[in-house]
């Protein structure tokens, strides 16, 4: 009996994210997906999907539709969305 190779498909390791409203039209593009290579924090995943973009002061964001600050980790598979501050009238 001879037996077959394994074949394994490995996924490549990704970050997908959002931009909403104003956001969006500053930044000229509604999504984005990255490669996730090494942990980062939200900052950085934003620096790096906006080449470079300072974020705007009181910008909102989440990870996986929970509000973080920008301090918080980003992993593998997760969606970072990024919103403009709110206001109300």
């Amino acid at each position: 009996m001879t037996t077959q190779p394994l074949t394994v498909k490995i996924k490549p390791m990704s970050i997908n994210i959002q931009f909403f409203a104003s956001l969006r039209e500053q930044i000229g593009k509604s999504q984005v997906t990255l490669p996730y290579n090494t942990p980062q924090n939200v900052l950085a995943v934003w620096t790096q999907a906006t080449d470079s973009m300072d974020m705007p002061a009181n910008t909102l964001c989440a990870i996986n539709m929970e509000y973080v600050k920008t301090d918080a980790m980003v992993s593998d598979g997760d969606e970072v969305a990024f919103f403009p501050p709110v206001t109300g009238g």
